[in-house]
C-alpha cells in the first residue's frame, strides 16, 4: 500500500517538529483538538450524559498519594519489562481499542499498530476499525496485536472475524461486555455523528461496513442497535471462548461479582474499564474498583486497567493496586492526530519515561517492587491527626 507509506512519510517529515515541542499528554490533547474535525472530536472526546464519570476517570488518580521509600533499593537501573498472556513486552502500558482511527489521521490503525510495534508493547485493534485486520497485519507485521471484539447478532459475522484475526497473527481476543446498547453521548447526539462516507468499517464488506443516517441523522447509534447482540449472557461468552484457540480477555468489568463470573466462564484476563466513561454515567472509575477485582480474581487471571491514565504516576498507582498493565485510548488518538505513527510513539515514550522516573523516585527499580503499600488515599493523612 504505497499510499500508506507515502502518507506516513509525509506526516513524519511535516510533523516531527510539532511533536518534538509537545512534552506531556495534555499538550498533545490541546494540539489534537485543533486538528481533528468537530464531529470526530466529539466522538473521541465525549462521555456519557453529563460526563460525571468522564471527569472522575482522571480526577480519581489525584485522590491517591504515593508513599515513596528511599535508600532501600538501588534505583540507578529501572526494569519495566513484563509478560502479558505469556508474551514479553518492554513496559506495562499498551494501547486500548479505539474505533475509526482514520478520522484522526489517514494512516489510522496502521500507524498506531506500527507505533506499538516500535515500542514493543500491546496494540489492541477495534472491531470498528477503518483498516482491516489483514491491512494491519500486512502493513505493521510483527509486534503484539490483540483484537477487540463486539459480538454481532449474526454470530457468524463475529466468528469469521475471529478466524481472520487468528490467521493474521493476532494473539488474543478482547471481548467487550459493557455495550449491549449504546450509551447516551450528548456530543454525538448533537452532531448526529456518523462515520464519514469516504471511510468504511474495513473489517466488513457488506452493509455492516457503512453507517447510514436515518431521517433524524442518527447513524452510529442505529448501527449499534441493529448489529450488536443485546441478548448476550455469560453462557454466550463461554461458547465464544470455545470457538477459538486464542486467549479470551473480558473488557468492561467493574465489580468483583462480574469478575468472578468472567473467570468462571473462561476468561484468561480482565480489563477493568468503564468504556472511557462513554456508556453509563456515574459508574465508578476504573482505579476505584481495581482493588476489589484484584482481591476477587487476581490470583487466577491477569488484571489490566484502562480509563483516565494521563501520566506515569497514574500508571504507578494502577500497578501498585494490582494491575498487570494499563492501556491508554484517547492519548493515542491525540498522538495520531498530531503526528501519525511518530505521534503515537512520542505519546508512548512520554508516559514510559514518566513511569520510569516515578518508579525511581518512589524506590521501585522493578515492577515487582511496586506494591499496595506504596499507595494511600489523600484523606488518610488527615485521619491520623
Amino acid at each position: 500500500m504505497n499510499m500508506i507509506n507515502e502518507s506516513s512519510q509525509q506526516l513524519a517529515n511535516g510533523e516531527v517538529k510539532l511533536t518534538d515541542k509537545l512534552i506531556n499528554l495534555k499538550e498533545f490533547e490541546v494540539e489534537a483538538h485543533k486538528r481533528v474535525d468537530k464531529d470526530a472530536w466529539g466522538y473521541y472526546k465525549s462521555g456519557a450524559n453529563y460526563e460525571v464519570t468522564l471527569r472522575e476517570n482522571e480526577g480519581s488518580y489525584n485522590k491517591l498519594r504515593i508513599r515513596p521509600r528511599f535508600f532501600n533499593k538501588d534505583v540507578s537501573q529501572i526494569d519495566m519489562r513484563t509478560k502479558v498472556q505469556g508474551q514479553q513486552i518492554a513496559f506495562p502500558i499498551g494501547v486500548s481499542p479505539t474505533a475509526m482511527q482514520r478520522m484522526a489521521n489517514p494512516i489510522g490503525e496502521i500507524g498506531t499498530a506500527r507505533a506499538c510495534r516500535e515500542m514493543n508493547t500491546v496494540y489492541t485493534m477495534s472491531t470498528l476499525a477503518t483498516w482491516s485486520v489483514e491491512d494491519v497485519a500486512r502493513e505493521a507485521p510483527g509486534g503484539l496485536k490483540w483484537l477487540q471484539l463486539y459480538i454481532y447478532k449474526d454470530r457468524e459475522v463475529s466468528l469469521r472475524l475471529v478466524r481472520r484475526a487468528e490467521a493474521a497473527g493476532f494473539k488474543a481476543l478482547v471481548v467487550t461486555v459493557d455495550l449491549p446498547i449504546m450509551g447516551q453521548r450528548y456530543d454525538d447526539m448533537r452532531n448526529k455523528f456518523v462515520l464519514p462516507e469516504h471511510y468504511k468499517l474495513a473489517n466488513f464488506s457488506d452493509e455492516l461496513a457503512a453507517m447510514e443516517k436515518d431521517h433524524q441523522g442518527f447513524g452510529f447509534q442505529n448501527y449499534v442497535t441493529d448489529a450488536f447482540d443485546a441478548t448476550l449472557t455469560w453462557k454466550d461468552v463461554e461458547w465464544f471462548k470455545n470457538q477459538t484457540r486464542l486467549p479470551l480477555i473480558v473488557k468492561g468489568i467493574l465489580t468483583a461479582e462480574d469478575a468472578i463470573l468472567a473467570v468462571d466462564h473462561g476468561a484468561s484476563g480482565i480489563v477493568v474499564s468503564n468504556h472511557g466513561a462513554r456508556q453509563l454515567d456515574t459508574v465508578p472509575t476504573s482505579i476505584e474498583v481495581l482493588p476489589e477485582i484484584v482481591r476477587a480474581v487476581g490470583h487466577k487471571v491477569e488484571i489490566y486497567l484502562d480509563g483516565g491514565i494521563r501520566s506515569g504516576t497514574d500508571v504507578l498507582k494502577a500497578l501498585a493496586l494490582g494491575a498487570k498493565m494499563v492501556f491508554i485510548g484517547r492519548p493515542a488518538i491525540w498522538g495520531l492526530a498530531c503526528g501519525g505513527e511518530s505521534g503515537v510513539i512520542k505519546v508512548l515514550q512520554i508516559i514510559k519515561q514518566e513511569l520510569k522516573v516515578a518508579m525511581a523516585l518512589s524506590g521501585c527499580p522493578t515492577l515487582e517492587d511496586i506494591t499496595p503499600s506504596l499507595i494511600c488515599r489523600s484523606n488518610s493523612f488527615w485521619s491520623n491527626l
